[in-house]
């Protein structure tokens, strides 16, 4: 997932890493606790398999021994690079459909294809459903053991899971309508132009 994001986030724009750093911890922070360490060695593998690229731009007026190397450095995506992005954006699978995974892949759904939106929210319906499953078996075989501050934990977690899974529904619904809409639009154009054709008369 970290690759995806950083991936994605240079695609939007070149960055030096302290910016960077801070458009992950915005992205990353609201699905997991986002470790800095973890970035500078995920940069150094993209930069190795030609994914990214570095541009150093050199202020003359500055001494070299005094200018920062890594604040001067931008991250910029290659040619190799936006071909790995679209790769991952393609990926609709299990991990996808993951808090973690699925974060990510949303925060880039408008570099998504409609078709792969569509399968990660319905992955990500079905497991909340799952755990919806879950949490509800849970709750009734503990509700008459557990304290009250337990219980409201316990409704509270089924509450949320509830409100998302509406949340997904209406998204999955929109998606839908606007892939019908986009449909009809391609038939009726296909249509007029086969109307336009000029037809062959007979000699």
């Amino acid at each position: 997932m970290l690759e995806l994001a950083v991936l994605g986030l240079l695609h939007e724009s070149p960055m030096h890493g302290y910016e960077l750093r801070k458009r992950l911890n915005t992205l990353l922070g609201m699905f997991r606790a986002f470790s800095y360490g973890s970035l500078y060695p995920c940069l150094k593998q993209l930069l190795a398999n030609g994914l990214i690229m570095e541009d150093r731009p050199e202020e003359p007026t500055v001494p070299l021994a005094l200018q920062s190397r890594r604040s001067k450095i931008v991250y910029k995506l290659t040619a190799e690079g936006k071909e790995r992005l679209q790769q991952l954006l393609t990926e609709a699978g299990p991990a996808s459909w993951e808090d973690e995974g699925f974060g990510v892949h949303f925060a880039f759904f408008s570099h998504t294809r409609a078709d792969v939106r569509l399968r990660i929210l319905e992955g990500r319906r079905s497991r909340l459903e799952e755990r919806l499953e879950g949490v509800r078996a849970a709750l009734a075989r503990t509700r008459e053991r557990v304290d009250s501050y337990t219980l409201e934990l316990q409704n509270h977690g089924l509450e949320s899971v509830e409100r998302e899974v509406r949340w997904l529904n209406e998204l999955i619904g929109r998606e839908r309508a606007e892939q019908d809409r986009q449909s009809q639009q391609e038939q009726a154009q296909t249509s007029n132009t086969t109307q336009d054709m000029p037809r062959e008369t007979g000699r």
